[in-house]
């Protein structure tokens, strides 16, 4: 979740990520992001810069659809019982592998007749950024409570609500598109205080390139949410600031805590199956602190995964905008990035994080380390040929970097669920 690095000590704690961007590119006038306006001007050809897309990456914003929709009202233990055929043909990928590796994998390319697998699915690993999707779930929980009964007005309050990034977003080395629609220039930096963006551009920092301040700015808004009400709309900088410097820690950090966990247990994933417990930022620490640790585990984010394909993660309207900001629309890396799924469209989510201890001697390095090694990736593949499906996959495979073995077991797995 953070990244840690004792300069003068042993132990190397480090979370990376690399750069790569969702939602629809036709989705600047629905969200008001200004980088989908540059892919938009990239594909019609007024831009060109060399930049070039996967053939999955056109879907229009409006061709997006939630693929359980019709199960709606079906138990989510109706879809992850195995299917023993299938699950004999996936267990065979992982002959000779350890348990290092855990997998949960539902085809839904007949939504009567789905088949399901697993491998290791309780076990806990560290979720990286994959725990960014809590942060989103939670965002759009408060906004249907602030505007029960109007969607429209919870997307104009995303829109149009512009917040400023304060020490919250500080910390994080990775960087954020900015795209100048008057000039057409395009620059990628790192988050600063100053810097201010609508709460859909900080959900896209979060959830494209997997920017940390801009996840912890944009948890931040939803404690915010929680803690104001329908008056948040209003609320100023001034007011949020004096909130967090006179109300107790621990009651902020309460808070925080539940805004993100509570809307997971509402769709039954337990405290063990998926959880967060810090920000995502040392600058968030400032104001609130960490509380119960953070795991994740194939089965818990399979739950997800089917009730946001059902329409049940918030309501209809809100898992199908989660699911426009999960699309990818630029360059794929590991589980996303296999040949096998270059025509299809992918909703992609990837997290990792290492620790490194360089007192045994051992080899340690980028997403290479030796004491952990976390590599998650979840997806849902819609293939031109409506063969449809969901993964999520997590490894803690020591001093190796997995994202080969992420991007091969794609392949394998997708060619099982064609054949």
């Amino acid at each position: 979740m953070k990244k840690y690095i004792l300069v003068f000590g042993i132990i190397v704690l480090c979370s990376a990520f690399t750069t790569y961007s969702y939602y629809p590119i036709d989705g600047y006038a629905h969200t008001g992001i200004k980088r989908l306006k540059r892919l938009e001007l990239i594909k019609s050809g007024e831009i060109q810069d060399g930049t070039k897309l996967p053939a999955g990456a056109y879907k229009s914003y409006l061709d997006i659809k939630l693929n359980l929709l019709p199960k709606r009202n079906d138990s989510v233990h109706c879809f992850l019982k195995v299917n023993e055929p299938f699950q004999k043909e996936i267990s065979h990928l992982f002959r000779g592998l350890d348990k290092s590796y855990s997998l949960a994998v539902l085809d839904i390319s007949d939504i009567n007749h789905v088949r399901y697998a697993q491998r290791n699915e309780t076990t806990g690993y560290q979720p990286g950024s994959v725990g960014k999707i809590a942060v989103l779930l939670g965002l759009f929980d408060q906004l249907a409570k602030i505007y029960p009964d109007d969607f429209e007005k919870r997307l104009d309050l995303l829109r149009s609500k512009s917040v400023k990034a304060g020490v919250w977003g500080l910390t994080d080395e990775h960087t954020v598109p900015i795209y100048n629609i008057e000039t057409k220039k395009l620059v990628k930096r790192q988050v600063v205080a100053s810097d201010v963006f609508t709460l859909f551009e900080w959900a896209d920092h979060m959830m494209s390139v997997s920017n940390n301040g801009a996840a912890s700015i944009l948890w931040r808004e939803v404690l915010l949410m929680q803690a104001f009400g329908d008056k948040y709309p209003v609320l100023t900088e001034e007011e949020a600031m004096t909130y967090f410097k006179t109300t107790p820690k621990k009651e902020i950090t309460d808070i925080g805590n539940n805004v993100v966990n509570l809307p997971l247990r509402d769709l039954g994933i337990t405290h063990d199956e998926w959880r967060l417990g810090s920000f995502f930022t040392r600058g968030a620490n400032t104001y609130v602190g960490d509380k119960g640790g953070s795991i994740g585990t194939t089965i818990g984010l399979m739950k997800f995964l089917v009730q946001l394909e059902q329409g049940n993660a918030i309501d209809f309207k809100s898992s199908l905008e989660m699911k426009r900001l999960m699309y990818m629309t630029d360059r794929r890396i590991r589980y996303a990035q296999s040949p096998a799924l270059k025509e299809a469209a992918v909703y992609f989510k990837s997290g990792s994080l290492y620790k490194c201890d360089r007192s045994n001697g051992q080899a340690c390095g980028k997403y290479m380390g030796n004491v952990s090694n976390f590599m998650n990736s979840v997806a849902i593949v819609e293939h031109p040929d409506n063969c449809n499906y969901i993964v999520v996959l997590m490894t803690n495979v020591l001093q190796k970097n997995s994202a080969t073995d992420h991007m091969m077991l794609a392949a394998s797995i997708d060619k099982i669920i064609k054949n």
